[in-house]
This record gives structure tokens, sequence and C-alpha cells, in this order.
């Protein structure tokens, strides 16, 4: 039997790239979820998923966990039940980031020097977005998309690439109001 309910339920988001080269430094790219509330849906996000982390009422985790690109498909995967989220949550946005090595000096590593880097926003079977970050390619992070909860309670899905340059704290204290 089918619902009557419409909007979007539950979501997988896969991130994906290739090793760096033998004997170069790790690529380490990471996705990041951040959440706000229907008071302040454009402001500080209440809490972050990522690392090898789980939101606090476990509606959004992260399966999986690369620090290497290494393996076949999705290297990390990430996903949101939304239908269970507080109705307090009026916003997530998801983004990705490259973990920059602080102890090297020289530039820090953007998505165009990240080979094959692309992310994926599905929920079931259903492609809702797909991107190889070519938009934002001089960038460290970038936002790839929102989910918006509606007054009657449904969510809806906007890809939303924006490119941003600064470590992990600074992008996800920016988030929102990419």
């Amino acid at each position: 039997m089918s619902s009557l309910r419409k909007g979007i339920d539950k979501v997988e988001v896969g991130l994906k790239w290739d090793p760096s080269p033998l004997g170069s430094p790790p690529h380490d790219l990471d996705l990041v979820a951040a959440t706000y509330t229907r008071d302040d849906p454009h402001g500080s996000p209440d809490y972050l998923v990522h690392f090898d982390s789980r939101s606090p009422d476990g509606t959004i985790n992260l399966n999986r966990d690369s620090r290497t690109g290494q393996g076949f498909g999705y290297d990390e995967v990430m996903t949101l039940e939304l239908e269970r989220l507080s109705e307090r949550y009026a916003r997530v946005v998801v983004g990705a980031v490259i973990q920059q090595d602080e102890q090297l000096d020289g530039p820090h590593k953007v998505f165009d020097a990240i080979p094959s880097a692309a992310v994926r926003i599905r929920e079931g079977y259903t492609v809702l977005s797909e991107h190889d970050f070519a938009t934002v390619a001089g960038s460290t992070a970038a936002t790839v998309g929102e989910f918006v909860r509606d007054t009657d309670g449904e969510w809806s899905f906007r890809e939303t690439v924006r490119g941003f340059d600064g470590d992990l704290d600074a992008f996800a204290s920016a988030m929102g109001s990419l």
C-alpha cells in the first residue's frame, strides 16, 4: 500500500574520489551535515555530523568513512532519516570538505587536485543530484545540497553547490549562510 504522504523521507549521500599517487600524502575528503532549527535556519548549526559520527538522535549517520579514497564506488556514505528528525529542525545542509595536512607547507588542496571527486545524493534508487565539483574546482570545501521542511512537515531537496575556502571549523560555521 502506498502512502499519501509526499516529500523526502530518507536519503543517502555518497562521496567518492581516487587515491593520491603512490608516495604522496593521502587525499582525505569528508561529508558534513549541519542541522538548523526553525528559530535559526540560516545561523549557527544546532549540531554537526562528520568524521566517524552520528547525530544525537541517530537520524543522521556517517556509515562509511574513508581517509584515502581507496575502495570501490563511494568511499564515504551518510544516511539522513529526515522523517525521524525532530519537528524543531527546519533545514539540513550537506557539504564536503578536503582535510588539509597542516604539517605541509604550500597551498591547500582544492577539488581540482583530487582526481575523480564526485558526490551523489539519492532517495532510494532515485538520484536527486550528482556533481563532480567542477564548478567549485578551486575551493577546499563546498555545500552540495540542502533539505528544507515546509510548514506541513514535508522535506524537499535543493541542490546548492557553493564553494568555500577554509578549514572544517570555518566551513561548518558558515554552512548555514552559504
